[in-house]
C-alpha cells in the first residue's frame, strides 16, 4: 500500500484543476513577493548557494507560499519530499514517516519533511522530531500561522531558524492576477477600481484571490463590473482575526502604542479593526482604561474617569451603540496630555519595597494604644502636620536607616506641570524644616 503521507511522487495532470494548483510556481524564482527570504542575499538564496540547507519554521499568514517554498526547496536539494499536517497526524503515522526516512538515508536519500500547522503538535510530539533531525533523518520545515516564541518548544526552536513570510502586497496581487488571467486566456470583466476592489477583498492571501479569479473569469458580461457591481457579486473576505492568537496581540499593541502617540486617527483605526474583528469591547473598554492609568495618569486626571465612564455607557448601551463611547474615550486618550511619572513611581516604589525587605517605620509614625508601646517610643516626636505652618512639618515617613529616594517625578504637561509645582515647594520646605 502506498504511504499516504508520502508526496514524493509527481502526479499526472488532473482534468479541471483548480486556478491555485495550475499556477503553482515550479521554481523558487517563481514566487512572487517574500523577497525577504527569497532574494539574491536573503537566507534561503544563501542557504542554497552554500549547499547548506537546514531545518526552518516558515511563518507567516495563509495563502503567501509556505507549503510552494517547502516543496521547491525539496526540488533544488535533491531531498525526498514528504509533506503532513499536524492536525491529522497522530505518533503512530509520525512513525511511520521517520521509519520511511530512515530506510530512505540507508539509501543514500535525504528527506525533507514538511509538517502544515506544526503548531498544533503538543510538547512531547515536537521532542519527537529533534533525535531525527539531529542525527540527519529529516530535514524539517514547520510551516504555522502562530507566533514561533509561543507556540513551539525552545528545544525545536534552536534547532531550526525561524524565517517570516509577509502577507501579499497590492503589487504583487496585481502581479498573480496577470499570471492568472494569462492561464486562463482572457482579462477579468471589472473596471481598473474594481480589480484593485477584487485584489482588497483577498487581504493578502494569494491563494484566496485566485479562488476569487476563478469566479470572476466565469461571469458572463458585456460591460466591466464596477466595484458596486462587484461588491453585490461577492462577499469581502473577513479579515484574519484571532481573539486568542497572535493577531489580537499585535492589534492592542498597535491601538496601545497609537493611543501614546497621540494619534487618534490611528488610534480609531486599531479600535475599529478589533471590533470588526470580534473583539470583546469589554475588554477594549479594560484596556483603554489602562492606557490613561499607564501613559496619561495625573498629566489629565479626568481621563481616567471618561473611561470609567465610556465602559458604562457600553455597559447600558451595548454593541453597537456603546461603542461610540469607546471610540469616544480612545479620542480623548490620543489628544490628552501624556505622563507615565506615576506608572514609573510605581514600579519604583515596588522594586523598592522588596529591596528593604521588613525594615519598619519610623517611631514617631506609630500609633501607641498601650503604655509598653509608649514606653518603646511609638508615637514620641511626632508633628501633627495641620499645627505646623503651611500644614507641612516636614518629617521622616521613611524607615530610619533608609536613604530618602525620588519615585514621583511629574512632567512639565499637562495637571502634572501643577504638580510638579507643589513637590518642588514641598521639597523646598522639608529641607528647611530638617535643617
Amino acid at each position: 500500500m502506498a504511504d499516504l503521507f508520502d508526496t514524493g511522487a509527481e502526479e499526472g495532470p488532473a482534468p479541471n484543476r483548480p486556478l491555485a494548483d495550475r499556477l503553482r510556481p515550479t521554481r523558487l524564482s517563481e514566487i512572487i513577493g517574500q523577497t525577504q527570504v527569497l532574494g539574491p542575499d536573503a537566507p534561503l538564496s544563501s542557504m542554497l548557494a552554500a549547499k547548506s540547507l537546514g531545518s526552518l519554521i516558515l511563518w507567516g499568514p495563509p495563502g503567501v507560499g509556505k507549503t510552494t517554498i517547502a516543496r521547491l526547496l525539496a526540488d533544488e536539494s535533491d531531498l525526498h519530499f514528504v509533506q503532513i499536517s499536524a492536525i491529522f497526524t497522530g505518533v503512530p503515522e509520525l512513525r511511520k514517516v521517520f521509519e520511511a526516512a530512515k530506510l530512505r538515508r540507508r539509501n543514500g536519500q535525504g528527506t525533507l519533511l514538511f509538517v502544515d500547522e506544526i503548531h498544533r503538535f503538543n510538547k512531547a510530539q515536537q521532542d519527537g522530531f529533534l533525535p531525527h533531525m539531529e542525527d540527519g533523518t529529516i530535514l524539517l520545515v514547520g510551516a504555522t500561522t502562530e507566533n514561533p516564541s509561543f507556540e513551539l518548544n525552545a528545544a525545536l526552536l534552536s534547532r531550526a531558524q525561524v524565517l517570516v513570510l509577509e502577507r501579499l502586497s497590492l503589487a504583487d496581487l496585481e502581479l498573480l492576477t496577470q499570471r492568472a488571467e494569462a492561464e486562463l486566456g482572457r482579462t477579468l470583466p471589472l473596471t481598473a477600481p474594481a480589480r484593485e476592489a477584487l485584489q482588497e477583498m483577498a487581504d493578502g492571501d494569494g491563494r484566496a484571490l485566485l479562488n476569487l479569479v476563478e469566479q470572476v473569469a466565469a461571469w458572463k458580461t458585456d460591460t466591466p463590473l464596477d466595484t458596486e457591481a462587484l461588491s453585490r457579486r461577492l462577499m469581502r473576505r473577513a479579515a484574519k482575526y484571532d481573539k486568542s492568537g497572535d493577531e489580537h496581540y499585535n492589534l492592542i499593541s498597535a491601538l496601545h502604542k497609537s493611543v501614546r502617540g497621540s494619534d487618534p486617527d490611528a488610534a480609531l483605526y486599531w479600535l475599529a479593526r478589533m471590533l470588526t474583528g470580534g473583539e470583546d469591547p469589554r475588554y477594549l473598554a479594560r484596556r483603554i482604561t489602562r492606557m490613561a492609568v499607564e501613559d496619561i495618569g495625573l498629566a489629565d486626571p479626568q481621563a481616567q474617569g471618561i473611561c470609567l465612564q465610556a465602559w458604562q455607557i457600553y455597559e447600558r448601551l451595548g454593541s453597537p451603540e456603546g461603542e461610540l463611547a469607546l471610540a469616544q474615550a480612545v479620542t480623548y486618550l490620543a489628544l490628552a496630555p501624556k505622563s507615565n511619572a506615576g506608572y514609573g513611581a510605581f514600579k519604583a516604589a515596588m522594586k523598592l519595597a522588596r529591596q528593604s525587605g521588613s525594615a519598619p517605620p519610623p517611631k514617631h509614625i506609630l500609633n501607641a494604644p498601650t503604655g509598653l508601646m509608649k514606653d518603646q517610643g511609638y508615637g514620641a516626636g511626632y508633628a501633627y502636620d495641620h499645627d505646623a505652618e503651611d500644614a507641612f512639618s516636614g518629617q521622616n515617613y521613611f524607615p530610619d536607616e533608609m536613604k530618602r529616594p525620588l519615585l514621583y517625578a511629574p512632567v512639565e504637561r499637562g495637571f502634572e506641570r501643577e504638580l510638579k509645582k507643589r513637590l518642588d515647594y514641598f521639597a523646598k520646605l522639608r529641607a528647611q524644616r530638617q535643617g
